[in-house]
């Protein structure tokens, strides 16, 4: 049976002040599932330039290392909806267990067959359950901020912390797996991801203290919340997240083909990561500001600056000039994260909250498998840089969705809003 989960008091939404980063991490029980939380994450940052370093070495082509780390990212994304649905029903626990070792198991295949020069169909086979079984790790420490954040404004703080945690992991992972790759051996960076998802992960499921209780609700109940997919505002945010998941997996192949092309393999990790800092910082800023549009807005004007600025990467021919873009692109990545994820809280009812994230994770892994492909294919077919054309037609197509219905985004009638706390609207689900 799962543990039961209470919200955190009143008194962590004072009146007098303004809730910030210092006062969610005084959260009793807050950083039990933060630290474990943040390992098992970790990898998933690693996972894809991992293979695409992996497959590129054995194969000599990006477009084939690309389409294996799509597949990869196809198959999450097919499956991390189902991983979350399990989760808000069956509990953290009994998805986490299995889901890593599973991982782990899958991600040793697909190095096994990479070395051995097996064929492309083989490299498929085992990217499938590999994506499949990436544990869902963001998603479900952001159920468990929900629970403990019940009706507080700090909850818009926490989906700042959050979005600045993937962001850190997006600083790192990159930069860890490409000096795996290229100074300890090709292999070196998915096999760290795979041990590093079984422990983290392993860590991350013995805290029952805090996992979201198991829902209790009827049969008739639970049949009308199966699905977060049925609220039109999800549905408008996993198109702008496929836009999002666009430029990462444009930035990652195109990054690597770029510094190959000029001699400099070792800068790849680098520009990726000044691109990602930006992402952290311009999260750590946004969660600070007290913020006085409404999140839909916010969004709109926000994402309007990314497709801009993504549209410019094809055209940097030097190394300062692509830092500076990246740097750019990182800075409107996380506002778009940091609102949509915020959104969610008032738009799906609690019980059906973490399939919500895993629709937008998945929604991310998704926009980034095609874009690992298409762009390997341009990298391969065209002139060193023509993946970032990726990013560009991503950020365009989502943001011309995005504002045709962003009325969606609106939270229903069964909500109140609460405009306190870091100056976000947060709406707040009254059952």
């Amino acid at each position: 049976m799962a543990s039961t989960v209470t919200p955190e008091p009143a008194e962590n939404s004072p009146a007098s002040s303004r809730p910030g980063y210092g006062q969610l991490l005084r959260t009793r029980g807050a950083w039990t599932f933060l630290l474990p939380g943040f390992a098992a994450r970790q990898p998933f940052a690693m996972l894809t330039i991992s293979i695409v370093l992996l497959v590129q070495h054995t194969t000599g082509s990006y477009g084939a290392a690309g389409a294996v780390a799509a597949a990869t990212g196809v198959s999450m994304a097919v499956f991390a909806p189902y991983s979350g649905r399990l989760a808000d029903r069956y509990g953290q626990r009994a998805v986490l267990l299995p889901g890593v070792l599973v991982h782990a198991l899958a991600g040793l295949s697909l190095t096994a067959l990479a070395l051995a020069h097996a064929p492309l169909w083989a490299l498929f086979l085992a990217a499938v359950p590999t994506g499949a079984s990436v544990p869902q790790v963001g998603p479900m420490v952001r159920a468990r901020w929900g629970v403990k954040l019940q009706g507080s404004p700090l909850m818009t703080t926490a989906a700042a912390f959050e979005s600045v945690t993937d962001e850190l992991t997006f600083v790192f992972g990159p930069l860890l797996a490409t000096a795996l790759c290229t100074a300890v051996a090709p292999s070196a960076g998915l096999l760290t991801e795979a041990g590093l998802t079984l422990v983290g992960g392993l860590l991350f499921a013995a805290q029952k203290s805090t996992q979201p209780p198991v829902s209790a609700e009827s049969g008739h109940a639970r049949a009308e919340h199966t699905s977060a997919l049925r609220v039109p505002g999800v549905r408008v945010l996993i198109v702008t997240f496929l836009g999002i998941g666009s430029v990462f997996g444009g930035m990652q192949v195109s990054l690597a083909a770029f510094t190959e092309s000029i001699g400099e393999p070792g800068l790849n990790g680098v520009l990726y990561g000044v691109f990602a800092a930006g992402n952290m910082l311009s999260g750590v800023v946004c969660g600070a500001i007290a913020w006085k549009a409404a999140p839909q807005r916010r969004l709109v004007v926000g994402y309007t600056a990314l497709a801009l600025i993504a549209s410019a990467l094809w055209t940097a021919h030097s190394v300062p000039l692509l830092a500076g873009l990246g740097l750019l692109v990182g800075m409107c990545i996380a506002p778009a994260l940091i609102t949509g994820y915020t959104l969610v809280d008032g738009l799906v009812p609690a019980g059906a909250r973490t399939e919500a994230f895993t629709w937008l994770t998945g929604a991310v892994a998704l926009g980034q498998a095609a874009a690992v492909t298409i762009a390997g294919q341009l990298e391969d077919r065209l002139w060193d840089g023509a993946g970032f054309l990726v990013p560009m037609a991503g950020t365009v197509l989502a943001l011309v969705i995005l504002l045709a219905l962003r009325s969606a985004l609106v939270a229903p009638a069964r909500n109140r809003t609460v405009a306190r706390g870091v100056g976000h609207r947060v709406p707040v689900t009254v059952d």
